[in-house]
């Protein structure tokens, strides 16, 4: 005799209640692991009676924190610093900046100014953090990502000159426009395309690239007036627009598709206030136990139970949690040094990731480059430094916070190598060859070396040797530790395909808890099956 779905459910309910239903519902395609939505909910009795313990406070061990006490685990969460967050990191007037080898540093930031040390800007399709933000009540802001009144520069090309990004950008666009337009003229397309599509591809590249009636390009306003419109008879002028030769020379010309890329296109946001502003929402709605200053020492599983044993880095005791599942968050080169009983190839998938670089250098400052136009939006100027980046927040105010290095990878190694000293001075450098005069400015500079930076000790991992902040991984160290290893589950944002954005952290973490509710809900059925059976 046939069961329809429905009475399937209703009978697996009966048997194995909310959780064995929840998982058949997973299970059938009736209720989707989350793979981009926000917040996920778990049956609320699906912990009962059950205990885990989350290694490390950032983001995924936040939202594992959040969702399991919801759920009705018994949870505690260890975390080695004195505060949470992980890279979710704001500094502040009077924040300290410890890095190992060298001086702390005390941010000395005039009061209401603020620098997201970690991540600075969140994506409008980064749906599941936007939606813990709506949950937990962090009120929002637009991040201006892109500023056509920033700059490109590198040394060497262009006289040394920066070049303005709308200048950039259109005056690229006009000479393609105009060479693809001589092209379809010539009939050099004409394998390629028919007679009706040139018809319809020649009148949208003049429009595309401004170009003149006979086809060529010989600038356009877009690119910015060199006399602007004004009353009476004072008539926009367009800028003369750069030779060709100069816009290829320059080395940073890719970065005026920079807000074409997917994570960069707007809209992006942030939470007002700093982007901590997030973790204290989670801190806020999170009442399990959470250890700070808890540095875990060893993980020891047995086929009942896990044991965590940590040392409170203030008192200097230790301690250990029994559970009965783990949840370990810990970047991979710290968790290396963590003694475990893990097996021999999950040991050495931990130890063999290395960890990618970045650093970032930001100053006090008063807004002389608002007086240019530029609100918000970020500066392309290669080298070691990477790029200056502009406040979006207090536009019209005395002072911001101008961040005048944020670089990764390779150069990035080679710059967190220098004397903190040196850092600062070739930063300060780059602004005043961007913005003359205005080097004597900047003041109260703090430098973050991720490299340095203890419980970290690095940004996100190299999969595979490669750096980045997203990609396409697949590597066998990442395929193995995304799977559960006894009651040890391994989760954050360096093992989903964003190891540098918390939407990473947030995905790794809802799919780790979809594993061990699915695990929970099988016990469960299976229990309540023997028990009717007997």
């Amino acid at each position: 005799m046939g069961f329809s779905r429905r009475s399937f459910l209703h009978r697996l309910g009966a048997v194995g209640g909310a959780a064995a239903t929840y998982s058949a519902m997973v299970s059938l395609g009736l209720m989707a692991v989350p793979a981009r939505a926000g917040p996920m909910s778990l049956p609320a009795g699906l912990g009962r009676g059950r205990s885990v313990v989350i290694l490390g406070g950032g983001i995924a061990g936040l939202v594992a924190a959040y969702e399991m006490e919801r759920a009705g685990f018994t949870v505690t969460l260890l975390e080695a610093r004195d505060r949470l967050g992980g890279r979710n990191w704001t500094l502040r007037n009077g924040s300290r900046i410890e890095m190992v080898g060298e001086t702390t540093q005390t941010v000395a930031f005039s009061d209401g100014l603020y620098m997201n040390a970690g991540p600075a800007r969140i994506p409008s399709h980064h749906e599941g953090l936007l939606g813990y933000c709506s949950r937990l009540g962090v009120p929002l802001e637009v991040e201006i990502n892109s500023s056509r009144s920033a700059y490109i520069w590198s040394a060497g090309s262009n006289g040394g000159k920066p070049i303005q990004m709308r200048q950039g950008v259109n005056d690229t666009r006009g000479y393609i426009s105009e060479l693809l337009s001589k092209a379809l003229s010539r009939g050099a397309l004409d394998q390629d395309l028919s007679a009706e599509d040139r018809e319809k591809l020649l009148p949208f590249l003049r429009a595309y690239g401004d170009l003149d009636e006979t086809g060529a390009f010989r600038g356009t306003e877009r690119s910015g007036f060199a006399q602007v419109p004004g009353a009476a008879g004072q008539f926009g002028r367009s800028r003369e627009p750069l030779p060709f030769r100069e816009l290829l020379a320059n080395e940073q010309l890719r970065a005026t598709l920079f807000e074409d890329q997917l994570y960069m296109q707007a809209t992006m946001f942030q939470p007002v206030g700093g982007m901590d502003r997030i973790v204290a929402g989670f801190q806020r709605a999170i009442t399990s136990p959470v250890r700070m200053n808890a540095e875990v020492l060893e993980i020891r599983q047995s086929p009942g139970a896990v044991a965590v044993t940590w040392r409170d880095r203030v008192r200097g005791t230790t301690e250990t949690a029994q559970a009965d599942f783990a949840v370990v968050t810990l970047p991979l080169n710290i968790l290396a040094g963590v003694e475990s009983n893990f097996d021999k190839p999950v040991k050495a998938a931990i130890a063999g990731v290395p960890h990618d670089y970045s650093n970032k250098i930001g100053f006090d400052a008063p807004r002389f480059w608002e007086k240019d136009q530029i609100y918000g939006g970020i500066s392309f100027v290669g080298g070691e430094t990477n790029l200056v980046w502009y406040p979006s927040n207090g536009l019209h105010t005395a002072r911001g916070m101008l961040l005048a290095c944020y670089g990764s990878g390779r150069a990035a190694k080679g710059f967190a190598a220098r004397p903190i000293d040196e850092q600062i001075a070739i930063a300060r450098g780059v602004v005043a060859r961007l913005h003359p005069g205005h080097e004597a400015d900047l003041s109260a500079p703090a430098v973050v070396n991720w490299s340095k930076i203890p419980f970290n000790m690095g940004p996100w991992p190299a999969w595979g040797g490669r750096g980045g902040q997203e990609g396409h991984l697949d590597d066998p160290a990442y395929r193995l530790l995304n799977l559960p290893h006894g009651r040890v589950y391994f989760s954050g944002a360096h093992l989903s395909q964003m190891p540098g954005w918390q939407e990473g952290a947030v995905l790794s973490a809802q799919r780790t808890l979809n594993l061990i509710a699915e695990r929970v809900s099988n016990s469960v059925a299976e229990g309540r099956a023997r028990a009717s059976a007997a």
